[in-house]
């Protein structure tokens, strides 16, 4: 269909605000993780997993449900994601303690991974082939807006009328994407392949253990969840149907490009969620407020990123993967003088402002590379694991660094307490970003597709 036809563009609104659903989601439940502390009575290791359990569930199942999408109708699973983020969401928003909440954040994470993968899948496939590439240029940008507003739309709720409204927010999103598909959104299929929930099986056992064992600082936990990943990794050499072809990894710039995303984003997830409870526990900022301080980084990304996109392509990736971690390391450094009177202007605005430039050099470069370094007919999967990647590395991140930072016991969230472990966890992040710069400068080469990936993405958004 047309873009300019009216189906197509209710089309892409129902993918843009399916997206913007689980964008939003995801940047401002942080804000709301000390409200959810007072009113539940958390503590820190409830709070890491009203973040890790979402992550979790999402980060195991985004590859198998792309598939389903491919073989069982991508408009029938993308609405039952959204269905199913939605009830999840009711859940969240009534939890009466901070297990059920944990529970509910699970399942809406399930939801996330259903309808993550579709919506980009329904656009390629439905929309005229001329018309596709403004089309998710389009659902790209708007996309990155719900991002931007995200901060301010959290922080405003949680001042304003609490922190379950954080979640009742996406129940008109919801019924509004299900109103648009049902009326707008034709079904398709992709290629008729064997789905593996074998192997996600074994890898959300893997993460599952994994992450516990790490939250809770326990060995045999964390020993079981290695062998269900190492495990994972065996069955994916057997199947014939795997979630994550190995021989990918056989290119040695699309390994290192993962590496250096899993560094990257391990690190800008936990320094981001250090960040906004400092500003909280410790300066004394509002929601809102903590919001406001950490849109930086997404509005420069917003602004600049076509402009970082053409750089790389004239310089190769190599350079900007290098001082963009380096610049991204800088910023957290300003980070570490937040304490309980920071300077706005130089300490708080300034680590965003350089962390975001960093973060707006590296991104499309990144992405570019592990689609460039994987075979084209192999380019959507090779997307969808670094994908994955990313959101492990949140996950991880997320569970590892607090503990071995001392955030922990019941008054962690005392400014005595949280401050030193704030410190100490920013400076874990800021060497997982001097390693990610460093790996980039001696592993990451131009792939030989760069160029003609980055004429393509501009030929599409013209």
């Amino acid at each position: 269909m047309k873009l300019s036809s009216a189906q197509g563009r209710w089309l892409v609104a129902a993918m843009i605000l399916a997206s913007g659903m689980a964008f939003l989601d995801g940047s401002i439940v942080s804000l709301a993780l000390p409200a959810i502390e007072s009113d539940l009575d958390a503590g820190v290791v409830g709070l890491q997993w009203t973040v890790n359990a979402y992550t979790l569930t999402l980060a195991a199942l985004i590859l198998v449900s792309g598939s389903m999408g491919d073989r069982l109708g991508r408009r029938r699973i993308f609405l039952v994601g959204v269905i199913w983020f939605a009830v999840a969401s009711v859940l969240c928003a009534a939890a009466p303690s901070i297990e059920v909440l944990v529970a509910a954040r699970a399942l809406q994470g399930i939801g996330g991974a259903l309808l993550t993968p579709g919506s980009l899948a329904i656009i390629s496939a439905s929309i005229d082939p001329a018309d596709r590439g403004r089309a998710i240029g389009i659902w790209a940008g708007l996309s990155g807006v719900t991002t931007a507003i995200g901060p301010l739309v959290g922080g405003w709720l949680v001042d304003t009328v609490g922190w379950r409204w954080v979640f009742w927010i996406n129940i008109p999103l919801a019924i509004a994407v299900v109103v648009i598909a049902l009326r707008h959104v034709p079904e398709t299929k992709g290629e008729q392949s064997r789905l593996d929930f074998g192997g996600a099986g074994l890898s959300l056992a893997g993460l599952a253990f994994l992450t516990y064992g790490l939250v809770a600082q326990q060995w045999m936990p964390s020993i079981a969840g290695v062998a269900f990943l190492v495990a994972f990794v065996l069955h994916q050499r057997r199947t014939p149907h795997a979630l994550v072809p190995l021989s990918l990894f056989t290119d040695r710039v699309f390994t290192a490009a993962n590496i250096c995303t899993f560094a990257i984003y391990g690190a800008l997830s936990a320094g981001f969620l250090l960040l906004v409870l400092q500003l909280q526990y410790v300066s004394g900022y509002s929601p809102l407020e903590a919001g406001l301080a950490t849109m930086p980084p997404t509005i420069l990304m917003l602004l600049f990123s076509g402009r970082a996109g053409a750089l790389g392509q004239r310089i190769g990736p190599r350079w900007p993967l290098t001082f963009g971690p380096l610049l991204m390391a800088l910023g957290f450094v300003l980070y570490l003088k937040v304490d309980d009177d920071p300077n706005f202007f130089l300490e708080v605005l300034g680590g965003g402002i350089v962390s975001g430039i960093g973060l707006t050099l590296l991104v499309a470069p990144l992405t570019t590379s592990v689609l460039a370094s994987a075979p084209p007919d192999q380019a959507g999967i090779a997307s969808g694991i670094n994908n994955a990647v990313a959101r492990t590395a949140s996950l991880l991140a997320v569970a590892a660094i607090p503990p071995i930072a001392g955030i922990a016991g019941a008054n962690f969230s005392s400014p005595e307490v949280f401050s030193p472990g704030f410190r100490t966890g920013t400076l874990i992040v800021v060497g997982m970003l001097v390693v990610a710069g460093v790996l980039a400068a001696t592993l990451i080469q131009k792939p030989p597709r760069f160029d003609e990936l980055v004429q393509e993405s501009e030929q599409d958004a013209v």
